[in-house]
C-alpha cells in the first residue's frame, strides 16, 4: 500500500511539474469570424506569445459575437467569465466615453487625416482606457463607413425621411443622427439583411469589408462617396488578471499581441480596398455629393461635436484637442499645443 502510494505521488509530482507553475489562460471574444485575417493575426500572436512564455501565457477566442455584443462581454468581463476581447469604441464608452472621439460622424475627410490625428491621440484614449481598469493592447481601423442604400441620395437633406440603421449600443451615431434630423433605426448587426429586404431600414453606413463579409450589398444599389465615419476596433484586457502575471511576462504579452493588432490595423485598409473595387464588380454606383456639399458635411461634422459636448456624450476637452489636430493638418502646420512644444525658451 505505501508502495502504491508513493508511486502515485511520484506520478502526479512528475505530472504537475510538466506544467507552468504561473500558467494562465486568457479568454478574449471578438466579433470578427473564424477564418478572417484578423483572426489570423490574432492567433499567430497567440502562437508567438505561448512560446516565449514557455507555456505560461495562453489565449483563448471566442470568435463571431458568440459571447454576445460589446456590453455583453462587458458584463462577462466583470464576473471574471471573460478577460478582454476586441471592442468597438462605443462599446467601451461606457466605461470611458472619450473613446467614441473618432467614430462621430462627419469628423474625417480621408485616412491621411485619421493617421495625423491618431499619432498625436492614440495615446490619450489609451491613458483614459487605462484609468478605466483596461490595459490597452492596440487600435485597429475598421474603415470608414459610407451610406449605402437603394436611391443615389446626394445631398443631407436628401437624406431626411430616410430610416439609416444604427447598431446596437452605438450611442454617439445615434445622437449623431439625431441631431441631424436624420432618421435612425437601431437593430443588431443579425438584422441588418432582413431590415433592408423588408424596408425596415433604407440605408445602412458600413465599411465596404462589413458590406460585402455580411452580404449587404446584394440588398443595396449606390454608395454615396463620403466618408460618413471612422470605425475602429480596440484590444483590451482587464488589468485584474493582466496584473497577476509577472512583470516580464506583462511585457511579453503588450509587446507580441501590440505588434499583431498593429499588423489586423494594417491589413483592414487593404481589406477594404478590395472590397471597395468587389462592390464596383457587384454592380454598386458611386454616387458623388453635389457641389459644395463636402464643406457642408465638415461644417455639420465641427456642429454636431460642440452639441455631442452639451448634451455631455464626450468631452470638451476631447474635442478641443480633435479639433485642433484637425485644423492643423488642414492649414498644413502642427497645432499651437505643438508649436509650443519646440518653441525655444525665451
Amino acid at each position: 500500500m505505501q508502495r502504491f502510494m508513493w508511486f502515485s505521488a511520484l506520478a502526479i509530482s512528475l505530472t504537475l511539474g510538466s506544467v507552468p507553475a504561473s500558467a494562465a489562460q486568457f479568454k478574449l471574444a471578438t466579433v470578427a469570424p473564424e477564418g478572417s485575417q484578423w483572426m489570423a493575426e490574432l492567433r499567430t500572436g497567440a502562437d508567438e506569445l505561448k512560446k516565449k512564455t514557455a507555456g505560461r501565457v495562453s489565449l483563448k477566442f471566442y470568435t463571431g459575437g458568440v459571447m454576445g455584443n460589446d456590453k455583453k462581454v462587458l458584463r462577462k468581463m466583470r464576473i471574471g467569465q471573460i478577460h478582454g476581447g476586441a471592442f468597438t469604441s462605443s462599446g467601451l464608452s461606457e466605461r470611458y466615453k472619450d473613446v467614441m472621439i473618432y467614430g462621430i460622424p462627419l469628423t474625417f475627410r480621408d485616412q491621411a487625416e485619421v493617421d495625423y490625428v491618431r499619432e498625436r491621440m492614440d495615446a490619450t484614449l489609451s491613458q483614459g482606457l487605462e484609468d478605466a481598469g483596461f490595459v490597452v493592447l492596440g487600435f485597429a481601423g475598421g474603415g470608414f463607413a459610407r451610406l449605402m442604400g437603394g436611391e443615389p441620395v446626394t445631398t443631407v437633406d436628401g437624406l431626411r425621411g430616410r430610416k439609416i440603421w444604427v447598431p446596437e449600443g452605438d450611442q454617439v451615431t445615434y445622437a449623431s443622427l439625431n441631431q441631424l434630423s436624420l432618421s435612425p433605426v437601431v437593430l443588431p448587426m443579425t438584422d441588418v439583411l432582413t431590415g433592408l429586404q423588408t424596408g425596415l431600414i433604407d440605408f445602412i453606413a458600413t465599411p465596404p469589408v462589413a458590406a460585402v463579409l455580411l452580404q449587404w450589398y446584394t440588398k443595396v444599389s449606390y454608395v454615396i462617396d463620403v466618408p460618413i465615419a471612422y470605425t475602429i476596433g480596440v484590444l483590451v484586457i482587464d488589468q485584474r488578471p493582466f496584473n497577476k502575471l509577472s512583470a516580464e511576462d506583462q511585457a511579453l504579452f503588450s509587446e507580441i499581441m501590440g505588434r499583431a493588432y498593429d499588423r489586423v490595423d494594417a491589413a483592414s485598409r487593404t481589406d477594404n480596398v478590395s472590397a471597395g473595387e468587389a462592390l464596383l464588380e457587384n454592380g454598386l454606383k458611386v454616387v458623388q455629393p453635389v457641389d459644395n456639399e463636402r464643406d457642408r458635411w465638415d461644417a455639420l461634422g465641427r456642429d454636431l461635436r460642440r452639441q455631442l459636448v452639451v448634451d455631455d456624450v464626450v468631452s470638451a476637452a476631447i474635442v478641443a484637442e480633435l479639433d485642433g489636430h484637425l485644423d492643423a493638418y488642414r492649414n498644413g502646420g502642427a497645432s499651437a499645443a505643438e508649436q509650443a512644444s519646440v518653441r525655444p525658451a525665451e
